[in-house]
């Protein structure tokens, strides 16, 4: 098997390893993601995946598409666990975000500034469970996190081609996830401190 290849198999492996225990503590209501983010991540995952394909990411491309579908679904549970759906008015602004980038891809018709703007996107959909990660840290997996970070890492060595368009939103999801998960230790830290 290729080096390539391998990679990406690796990097689909962590991918349900990582979705396996988010979606089982979603259902048993322990995990409550943010339905706004993963509506954004789910839909700006999968078109980048496609963006990826088109610039020729080839098997490194498909722990993306992988995700994307997985992502979704997480979505869809979000707002059928009734999960998280505290909306703010930023929050509103992130979907809106993230809605309207689609066109801008369509129009551009290059996968290299698609990606640029579902990265940008992306990234603000993380806003949401930042939000809600400060509020409540409890609510959310650093494993999940954690494997993200890694699975990203490891498909920007996958990929086929290396260039902007297949490598920035791979990149840019490790270091939101690690940002993340650096948040949610210091917050369950100063919580645990702070008297009742």
């Amino acid at each position: 098997m290729p080096y390539n290849e391998l990679l990406s198999a690796a990097a689909i492996t962590l991918t349900l390893v990582a979705f396996y225990p988010y979606l089982h503590g979603i259902i048993q209501g322990i995990v409550k993601p943010h339905v706004f983010s993963w509506v954004i991540w789910g839909s700006t995952t999968f078109v980048v995946f496609l963006a990826q394909l088109q610039a020729g990411g080839g098997v490194g491309a498909w722990p993306i598409g992988v995700s994307g579908a997985i992502t979704l679904l997480i979505a869809v549970l979000a707002y059928l666990k009734r999960a998280d759906l505290t909306i703010t008015g930023a929050d509103w602004f992130f979907l809106v975000a993230a809605i309207s980038s689609l066109p801008l891809w369509y129009a551009s018709s290059d996968p290299m500034w698609a990606v640029v703007v579902l990265t940008a996107v992306d990234l603000l959909g993380f806003g949401p469970t930042v939000r809600k990660a400060y509020a409540a840290p409890h609510s959310e997996s650093l494993t999940f996190f954690g494997i993200f970070a890694a699975r990203n890492i490891i498909v920007v060595m996958a990929l086929e081609h290396s260039s902007v368009a297949t490598v920035l939103f791979p990149a840019a999801i490790a270091v939101a996830c690690i940002f993340l998960m650096i948040l949610i230790v210091y917050r369950r830290r100063v919580l645990a401190a702070t008297p009742p």
